[in-house]
């Protein structure tokens, strides 16, 4: 269904644009795909790597509306993966991750209805579900803006859902560069909030394939949530410091033990499919006609039973460390 079409992703010179753009032009034979940003200097280094006739880039900013209308017209698929990310910042810059989390969110649907895009997928993390910070909860205010965008996009084709996943092995910005950092500059310990602290994770490709086949299982207003590995993340310091003994230093602001990407609170609406979750969309007010316990692909799912929540603390699949150093290499880090 990919095959000639136009796609576009926020926020594309991040380490998943790198990514998706890789597999698109690998194993798809895209018509175009723009890249759009707002760092000059990123999408210059990108310019050097992927430098297809396909490949647009577009200097830009989600919370410029023009622009963004400007940038999606003929633009089939969007992947919104532009947001503010770091919890620390976010919560000493708050209406600044406001500006882009929320409003540049519903920049992007207003440009997706107006330019007759055929399908949405806005990227978002496991800190949405249940926020006890900024970051998440404005990631949340923006999977309920994509959710409501098919009330609001009416007879216009244009269809909206979302990806929820946790931790992305080797992203910029999370724990593994950081911890190759620190032993790269010869550290005699590696920090760790909590000896207790456990989290999902994902490789940047299972990321990408996971988005990939949400488009073509998508109605409209779903949050798919992948079934994937937890780590307690003193083992992850013990697989790639076997040597160095561990400092605990304690819970940043806004952090958590442990996170969840399905609460128990929204489970009347969670389906169970083999190697995905489901949350149904609150509200269903546009006019599609569907079953979201059979998707677009023909998988069925069943309503998950009373009380289940997908935590990365009771997930039953848990990566030992052995398992997090196989699991690690597999994911290039």
């Amino acid at each position: 269904m990919t095959k000639g079409k136009s796609f576009l992703i926020t926020g594309g010179t991040g380490s998943f644009g790198h990514k998706y753009v890789e597999t698109l032009l690998r194993h798809y034979e895209p018509s175009r795909v723009v890249i759009y940003s707002r760092d000059e200097l990123k999408q210059y280094e990108m310019q050097q790597r992927f430098n297809s006739r396909v490949m647009r880039y577009f200097i830009g900013d989600v919370r410029d509306a023009p622009r963004l209308l400007f940038a999606m017209r003929g633009v089939d698929y969007v992947i919104h993966a532009a947001a503010l990310k770091q919890v620390p910042t976010a919560e000493a810059n708050p209406m600044e991750c406001i500006k882009t989390n929320v409003m540049g969110a519903q920049n992007v649907i207003d440009a997706a209805i107006a330019e007759n895009v055929d399908r949405v997928i806005a990227l978002s993390t496991d800190k949405a579900a249940s926020p006890v910070n900024l970051y998440g909860a404005t990631k949340l205010c923006s999977d309920k803006l994509f959710a409501a965008a098919n009330n609001i996009a009416g007879s216009v084709r244009t269809r909206f859902a979302v990806v929820r996943y946790g931790n992305v092995v080797g992203s910029r910005g999370s724990v593994v560069p950081y911890f190759q950092k620190l032993l790269e500059e010869k550290c005699d310990h590696l920090p760790v909030t909590d000896e207790r602290m456990t989290r999902f994770w994902i490789t940047l490709q299972q990321g990408v394939d996971f988005v990939m086949k949400n488009f073509a299982r998508m109605y409209g207003g779903e949050i798919f949530v992948p079934k994937i590995p937890s780590i307690r993340i003193v083992d992850l310091a013990k697989a790639m410091a076997p040597h160095l003994p561990i400092k605990f230093v304690g819970i940043r602001p806004g952090e958590k033990l442990h996170e969840c990407m399905c609460p128990e609170d929204d489970g009347h609406l969670t389906l169970d499919f083999p190697d995905h979750y489901v949350i149904q969309p609150t509200v269903k007010h546009h006019s599609i006609s569907c079953d979201y316990a059979l998707n677009g692909l023909g998988e069925r799912g069943v309503l998950v039973p009373e009380g289940f929540e997908y935590n990365s603390r009771s997930n039953p699949d848990f990566l030992d460390i052995e398992g997090i150093l196989r699991f690690n290499v597999m994911a290039g880090k």
